[in-house]
């Protein structure tokens, strides 16, 4: 019997019949379609695709992807996404979140779920602000954000989403720009391939609540101010200008036309104590932005393990019924 080939899927094949429901000129508008335009790359069904979200703008996600999907409640996203990659290991499982929803009451879900290494993909949009509930300030806020919930600036400071998964013991954790499509598209298929839990933070600008966010990375001098991150390079950007050189810990910003490569920082995806150190570049005005992949090793999975451990216990105990597990162990009998 000749082998059942798959058929080759389009970006419109990944489009569902809902209409989209964002702000015109939202940065969810360029995600989604990466989105779609990535995942026939993959060279799977739309069935063994599913996406879980929470609240949020960003959390309308799984009703545009033609894949299952399930829009969850606030911040639970992840033990959601768990439960479907437990049941079902040959999916590939995606958590959309933002911000508010995925750091504030979703933050302890988020952190478990890349210390356990469940083998699933969050996206996670920033656009430091709560945009569905009308311009509040959220855990990504600026200090000082000036909002309705903030009339004299937020005196809270501000999450650093990479920062906390690396410390999280994350494996796999990226960066992006909505307005980055190519750069995105790299970053979403560097996910879809990594063994384990990833987590990509993803700049998303709210062109109603907190506009402009990002424009310092988007605009015209977003080459002089962005870092694209690659394995194995040394670290360079403004057109190959500037460079990135460590002095100790400390990383320090150096003019190529009195420096070697030689002297520059070069990256390495599985150093740790690196990613940390580029983690916490952010927002830090004297360094430019990092992009692209800070940290990626592999690890066993939790999902997997616990695949391995049930069907060692089937092996060792043999077949079992409810009643035998009754029956086992602490038993009493009332007269």
């Amino acid at each position: 019997m000749s082998e059942v080939q798959t058929p080759q899927l389009t970006k419109k094949d990944f489009e569902s019949d809902q209409a989209v429901r964002w702000c015109p000129g939202c940065g969810d508008y360029a995600i989604l379609a990466q989105a779609q335009k990535n995942m026939p790359t993959f060279g799977r069904k739309r069935e063994e695709f599913v996406f879980v979200s929470g609240i949020g703008c960003s959390s309308r996600f799984p009703y545009y992807m033609n894949t299952y999907g399930f829009h969850s409640i606030h911040g639970r996203a992840p033990a959601l996404a768990s439960g479907v990659k437990i049941a079902n290991p040959d999916l590939s499982v995606w958590v959309v979140t933002g911000d508010g929803d995925g750091l504030s009451i979703g933050g302890n879900h988020f952190m478990h779920a890349l210390r356990r290494n469940m083998d699933f993909n969050i996206l996670m949009f920033n656009n430091r602000i709560y945009g569905l509930t009308k311009g509040q300030y959220s855990p990504t806020s600026e200090y000082g954000k000036v909002t309705k919930a903030t009339p004299f600036g937020s005196i809270d400071y501000p999450l650093n989403p990479p920062s906390l998964a690396l410390g999280a013991q994350a494996t796999f954790v990226a960066r992006t720009i909505d307005r980055w499509q190519k750069h995105m598209a790299e970053m979403l298929e560097r996910s879809y391939s990594h063994d384990g839990g990833s987590f990509t933070e993803i700049y998303q600008n709210c062109n109603i609540f907190n506009d402009g966010a990002y424009e310092a990375y988007t605009g015209a001098e977003k080459l002089d101010n962005v870092i694209e991150l690659k394995n194995g390079e040394p670290m360079l950007f403004s057109k190959e200008t500037k460079g990135i050189k460590l002095d100790g810990s400390t990383a320090t910003v150096v003019d190529m036309e009195k420096h070697s490569l030689d002297d520059l920082l070069v990256h390495d995806e599985t150093n740790l104590d690196l990613a940390h150190i580029i983690a916490n570049w952010t927002s830090n005005p004297n360094l430019p932005e990092p992009i692209g992949v800070i940290y990626s090793i592999d690890k066993p999975t939790y999902n997997q393990e616990m695949v391995n451990q049930v069907t060692a216990a089937k092996e060792a105990k043999g077949p079992v019924s409810v009643q035998d597990l009754i029956n086992t162990g602490d038993t009493w009998t009332v007269n």
